[in-house]
């Protein structure tokens, strides 16, 4: 299940189905039942975590052991809710897990400084400039968080979800589509070809990587 900030949601029967909503909508929390079929909600865990993904996720199950409950939080589950549960209990858990990320997110965005060099390109953003050869190049305020975002993980692959949230705040949503216009109109502007990129990397299935990038100073 992919429950969104306003609480609205929508359902998934398994993971492939799971991956194809995340690719159409944006996702701020996960609430993944246990038993899922194919792959269980502990495997989809673990796949996420070691792909970067850090979207919150709430664990719903039948089992109450102390055992799962460790397993499922140190596979970097959020919380961990066992069945049978009253609704609005769900509901506070959720909302608790979001007020936590609304928080962190909000600390991490206001401190990340990046300055880096990347071919021909110079980007600074202190002082929110992009410059090629010692020419500025103009970009729009979501192209140049978009670029901001990637390069100060240069190297390190960046989920859609996670790319949405930094770029809008996690009150706000995204389109995933809006999402893939803008990496497009943002490559443009850096001349990388789609076919050859030599900077932003498609990631299949989860997001982007920003390649070849020499930072100055590091993220703060």
């Amino acid at each position: 299940m992919i429950s969104t900030r306003s609480l609205q949601q929508t359902q998934s029967k398994d993971a492939i189905e799971m991956q194809k909503q995340r690719q159409r909508f944006h996702c701020d929390l996960l609430v993944l039942d246990i038993n899922m079929p194919g792959e269980d909600g502990y495997a989809i865990c673990a796949r996420l975590r070691n792909e970067g993904d850090m979207t919150p996720i709430l664990f719903l199950t039948g089992r109450d052991q102390a055992n799962d409950r460790i397993h499922g939080l140190n596979l970097g589950a959020d919380d961990y809710l066992a069945k049978p549960f009253e609704s609005l209990e769900l509901i506070a858990r959720v909302r608790a897990i979001l007020r936590r990320v609304d928080r962190e997110s909000l600390k991490a965005y206001q401190t990340t400084l990046v300055k880096a060099q990347f071919g021909d390109f110079i980007l600074d953003s202190a002082t929110r400039t992009l410059l090629c050869k010692g020419c500025p190049v103009m970009l729009s305020y979501d192209e140049f968080e978009l670029l901001k975002i990637l390069v100060s993980s240069a190297g390190k692959p960046v989920s859609r979800n996670q790319l949405a949230v930094k770029i809008k705040g996690v009150d706000q949503k995204i389109d995933q589509r809006y999402l893939d216009q803008l990496v497009s109109r943002l490559r443009k502007r850096l001349n990388d070809d789609f076919s050859q990129a030599q900077y932003i990397q498609t990631v299949r299935g989860f997001g982007y990587v920003f390649k070849n990038a020499i930072l100055d100073e590091p993220s703060l």
